[in-house]
C-alpha cells in the first residue's frame, strides 16, 4: 500500500494506545505505519501488559508461508493429506490463561508476497485451515512505511482493506512520560527536554549508520547505567546509536551537567545557588530533582519531608532560574512525574502562584 495514503494524518503513541485499544474491543485488525524505531512494537506490548493479556511477537518478514499456514503431512488414519497447526499461533488451552492475547504481526509489509497471502485468511476469517484462532485474540500489524528505505512489499488491496491503518509520530511529550516510567537515564531526559528536536533525526536520505530514534536513546540510556565508561569509549559507543554529531552534542552537554550540584543536596536545602548557566544543563538539574523527588514518594517516605524537600525544589527554581525553566519545571513535575504536591504544606506556594501562576495556566491552554 502506499504511504502516501497515511502520511497527512498522524497520531502521538498515546494516540495510538487509544485507537488499538478501541479496534481490540471491536476485534478490528489495525495496522500500525510509522518509521523505524519510533517504538511501534513497545506500544503494542504495553497495551497487552495494562491489559493483563499476553503478547505474541510474529516476525513476518523473517516467516515463511507454512509459519503460518503450518505443514502438510500424510494422516496414516484416513488416508488423506492434513496440516500439522503452527506451533507459534495460540492454541484455545494457551489463551484461556490470559483474559487477553494479542497476536502482532510485525514487519508485515516486509514480509514477502507468499507470507502475506498465507496472512490473508488469519485477519479475513480469524482461521487458516483447520487452525481456528480463540476467541480473546485480537491482531495488530505493524510496519514502515514505503519511504523509509527498508525492505518493503507493496501491501496487496485486499489485505490493505481488511485493516484500519494510522500511522504513529514521534512526540516528545509523549515520549518523556513513557520514559519516566521505564527509568531512562535522567542525563538523556534531561537534554532531550532541551533539545527537543533531537528524539527523532531519521532521514531515510541519508547514508548515515546510525541516527536518533526513541529506540536509539534507550540504547544511551543502558550505555550509561553503570557509569563506568570513558569518555571516548562512550562517545564511540553513543555515535554508534545516535550518529557522531548528536553524540558529540550529548557529551558536551554531559561535560556541562557534570558540574551541577547534587539534586539530593538541593532538595535538602543544603545548596541554595547555582554557577551553572548553561541552558540545557539546567534542563537536566529540573529532570534529576523531579526523579529524586518520585523516587522519594514511591518509596512511602514522609510526607512531611516530602514536602519540605518540594519547598526546596520551588525556592531553587524561582532564585536561580529564568521564567520560562521556572515554568518548565513546574509542568514537568505535576503532569510528567505526577508529583503529588499539596499546596497548603508548601511555605513558598503563595510567592511561587503569585509571580508563576499565569504562567502555568497560558502553558496549559
Amino acid at each position: 500500500m502506499s504511504s502516501s495514503a497515511v502520511e497527512h494524518r498522524t497520531v502521538t503513541s498515546v494516540g495510538a494506545v487509544k485507537a488499538i485499544k478501541k479496534c481490540f474491543d471491536k476485534k478490528r485488525p489495525l495496522f500500525l505505519w510509522g518509521p523505524p524505531g519510533i517504538g511501534k512494537s513497545e506500544v503494542v506490548e504495553g497495551i497487552a501488559q495494562s491489559m493483563n493479556g499476553f503478547m505474541i511477537d510474529l516476525r513476518l518478514g523473517q516467516m515463511d508461508p507454512t509459519d503460518i499456514r503450518g505443514v502438510p503431512f500424510y494422516n496414516k488414519d484416513n488416508g488423506t493429506m492434513d496440516w500439522a497447526p503452527p506451533i507459534d499461533l495460540p492454541t484455545e488451552e494457551f489463551a484461556s490463561q490470559y483474559p487477553l492475547v494479542v497476536l502482532f504481526l510485525d514487519e508485515m509489509n516486509s514480509a514477502a508476497p507468499a507470507v502475506q497471502a498465507a496472512a490473508y485468511q488469519l485477519i479475513l476469517n480469524r482461521r487458516v485451515g483447520k487452525y481456528v484462532l480463540p476467541d480473546n485474540v485480537v491482531m495488530i500489524a505493524a510496519g514502515n512505511r514505503e519511504s523509509d528505505k527498508g525492505v518493503t512489499y507493496r501491501m496487496p488491496t485486499p489485505l490493505a482493506n481488511r485493516f484500519v491503518h494510522i500511522e504513529m509520530r514521534a512526540d516528545f511529550l509523549a515520549w518523556a512520560d513513557w520514559a519516566v516510567n521505564n527509568n531512562i537515564h535522567t542525563d538523556v531526559v534531561g537534554y532531550l527536554s532541551f533539545a527537543k528536536q533531537d528524539l527523532y533525526d531519521f532521514d531515510a536520505k541519508s547514508a548515515s549508520r546510525s541516527f536518533a530514534t526513541p529506540r536509539s536513546w534507550t540504547f544511551v540510556s543502558e550505555l550509561l547505567e553503570d557509569d563506568d565508561l570513558d569518555e571516548t569509549t562512550a562517545t564511540d559507543l553513543i555515535a554508534g546509536a545516535i550518529g557522531e554529531g548528536l553524540a558529540v552534542k550529548f557529551m558536551a552537554h554531559r561535560k556541562v551537567a557534570g558540574k551541577l550540584p547534587n539534586p539530593e543536596d538541593v532538595l535538602s536545602g543544603k545548596v541554595k545557588d547555582l554557577k551553572v548557566d548553561e541552558v540545557s544543563a539546567q534542563y537536566s538539574l529540573v529532570i534529576s530533582m523531579c526523579y529524586e523527588l518520585k523516587q522519594y514518594i514511591e518509596a512511602n517516605k514522609d510526607d512531611k519531608e516530602f514536602h519540605k524537600m518540594s519547598d526546596n525544589f520551588f525556592r531553587f527554581m524561582m532564585d536561580n532560574f529564568e521564567t520560562e525553566l521556572v515554568v518548565m519545571g513546574a509542568r514537568i513535575a505535576l503532569t510528567t512525574y505526577n508529583l503529588p504536591f499539596q499546596p497548603t504544606k508548601l511555605k513558598n506556594f503563595d510567592e511561587f502562584h503569585q509571580r508563576y501562576g499565569k504562567y502555568i495556566l497560558a502553558s496549559q491552554g
